[in-house]
């Protein structure tokens, strides 16, 4: 299947149109993307729930590779749409695929981050159930759009918890939540809303973390709390709206995942 391999897309791409596609965003470190494997396999996933036709992803993980390997320190998006045509939602059988692939900036205050921690609020804003496409990066992000500009509210804080609409806790505006606990992990479930993030699937492959679905869990009872996604990797969280965490106890519990990420 034709995958064109671009940096602009027509107004007339179905991406544009309908949000019809889905992307990855991941970390250039030294001339490679952390976590590459991790990041193609997202994108299959997200290829294989919207019916998208077969695609060379070696002929994309090998631009990819390319494109980065004189950058030390900086970010790469790629976004994969079905190209143009079909008669309204109804895809063309045949689509030329395109693959927007650039190189952005990496987020300064990232650092500050992981060694001071955050508070977050939580936020009014709640998702929406569609088991068909929770856990997927799709093109369709105006829940999280809705979200920031939500938290612009909250002043003092530097991000904001999401609930789902059973008032499930989920994830934060941008990153996957865990919670630690007498020695064991925790996420919450995302089987019916929410993104699951490759940093957080990285984590899961050398460690044990159960999914779970009671939201009580994540700010009542939790000896340590973290958001974290590709970027910003593993971020401590001090205080969630009253609650407080213990900053030391969470960058030891940081400090062993990683460890372990890394080993």
């Amino acid at each position: 299947m034709s995958l064109k391999i671009t940096t602009t897309i027509t107004p007339q791409d179905r991406g544009f149109q309908y949000g019809d596609g889905f992307f990855t965003t991941a970390a250039i470190k030294s001339g490679k993307v952390q976590h590459l494997d991790l990041h193609f396999t997202r994108l299959q996933s997200c290829a294989k729930a919207l019916y998208f036709p077969k695609i060379d992803w070696q002929q994309l993980q090998s631009e990819c590779k390319k494109l980065v390997s004189e950058h030390k320190l900086a970010v790469l998006k790629v976004i994969i749409t079905r190209g143009e045509g079909g008669r309204g939602y109804q895809a063309p059988d045949n689509p030329s695929l395109n693959a927007i692939v650039s190189i952005l900036p990496f987020p300064t205050h990232y650092a500050d981050w992981q060694a001071q921690g955050i508070k977050v609020s939580i936020s009014n804003v709640k998702l929406g159930h569609q088991p068909l496409l929770a856990g997927l990066k799709t093109l369709n992000r105006l829940e999280q759009v809705l979200i920031k500009q939500d938290a612009k509210q909250f002043i003092d804080s530097h991000d904001v918890v999401v609930l789902d609409i059973n008032n499930q806790v989920i994830e934060t505006s941008a990153g996957n939540l865990i919670g630690f606990k007498h020695g064991e992990l925790f996420t919450p479930k995302l089987s019916k809303a929410g993104i699951k993030g490759v940093y957080l699937s990285a984590l899961q492959q050398v460690n044990t973390i159960t999914e779970v679905e009671e939201s009580t869990v994540f700010w009542t009872d939790m000896d340590a709390l973290f958001t974290c996604n590709s970027l910003m990797e593993l971020v401590p969280i001090i205080q969630l709206d009253s609650k407080k965490f213990e900053l030391e106890a969470a960058l030891i519990v940081k400090q062993s995942l990683m460890s372990s990420l890394h080993a």
